[in-house]
């Protein structure tokens, strides 16, 4: 079988995806799979001839058209099989204001927020309180993301989250733990908890070994465990999320936990951290990436 792992692209995560990339294809030699390395840096189209030729294609793009839902939709208007969310879903789940808009729908807690358009005015006298986050609103891997101590940072922190979108949120910061759940098929894996090295689990912190501390399974009751983790489901279903996913939360000091975001294609680096939370659960990072090629194959 021919596996076409596709990987790199033209987001400001190009780096981190072409990690992943390596990664998910030294696994899938290992496997025994003829794979065809794939970038999508130029022009998605030239590579039609490629994809075409694969059995499956391994999206392990990160952000931009890889993750919004154009490179999914493109794929599937070529009848290529992929792993990953397809076009609707992808799209939804990227776009942070409207995943968090049908999650509140559903009485799952998140955290307030503001979107500001490009011509919107910096809202200097919100209510949402201090600290908040601001962040572009299609952004990954912490880009462009401040926490925002008072209302003298807020414009230049919104400048900065325009440079990588028109649109930002400006969201209540939530004290507490930092946790995020890996869904695969319609698994929720073991939590893994992160403690970064910095304030904010940071664009190094995520991708510098030895910066930040991951506990896996996460030092939570076995109650509290149960519920995160069927939230973290319902949540990749309600978003119509397919084949693996990452749910981020935060668990607040009441053990109140509130979403931030749905990743669609997270990280599949060495640091990442589906990888840690499958380990945590008996797979080794080839057989992971075995069962989420298999998920596709039964799609």
């Amino acid at each position: 079988m021919k596996i076409g792992v596709l990987a790199g692209g033209n987001s400001a995560e190009r780096d981190v995806s072409l990690s992943s990339g390596k990664a998910i294809s030294d696994a899938c030699k290992e496997l025994g799979y003829d794979v065809l390395s794939l970038d999508s840096q130029d022009d998605i189209k030239s590579l039609i001839p490629d994809l075409l030729s694969v059995d499956v294609v391994f999206n392990g793009l990160h952000g931009g058209d890889g993750e919004n839902g154009v490179i999914p939709g493109f794929l599937q208007s070529l009848g290529v099989r992929f792993t990953g969310s397809g076009n609707e879903s992808s799209a939804i789940c990227m776009d942070k204001r409207v995943s968090k808009a049908l999650v509140h729908r559903k009485d799952i807690l998140t955290p307030n927020w503001i979107a500001l358009s490009s011509g919107d005015d910096v809202p200097m006298d919100h209510d949402l309180g201090y600290p908040v986050v601001v962040k572009p609103n299609s952004q990954g891997s912490t880009i462009g993301l401040t926490i925002v101590q008072d209302q003298s940072e807020l414009a230049d922190a919104v400048a900065l989250a325009r440079q990588y979108d028109s649109v930002v949120l400006i969201e209540a910061f939530i004290a507490g733990r930092e946790i995020t759940i890996s869904i695969i098929g319609d698994t929720a894996y073991p939590i893994v908890e992160i403690v970064p090295s910095h304030e904010l689990y940071d664009y190094e912190c995520k991708y510098t070994q030895g910066m930040t501390d991951y506990f896996c399974p996460a030092n939570l009751s076995e109650e509290i465990t149960k519920s995160i983790q069927a939230s973290a489901l319902k949540i990749h279903k309600l978003l119509g999320c397919r084949h693996y996913s990452r749910v981020d939360f935060r668990l607040d000091e009441t053990n109140k936990v509130w979403f931030l975001e749905v990743n669609t294609l997270p990280g599949m680096t060495e640091t990442s951290l589906v990888p840690k939370s499958a380990a945590a659960a008996g797979l080794s990072f080839p057989e992971l990436i075995q069962t989420i090629i298999n998920e596709a194959l039964e799609d």
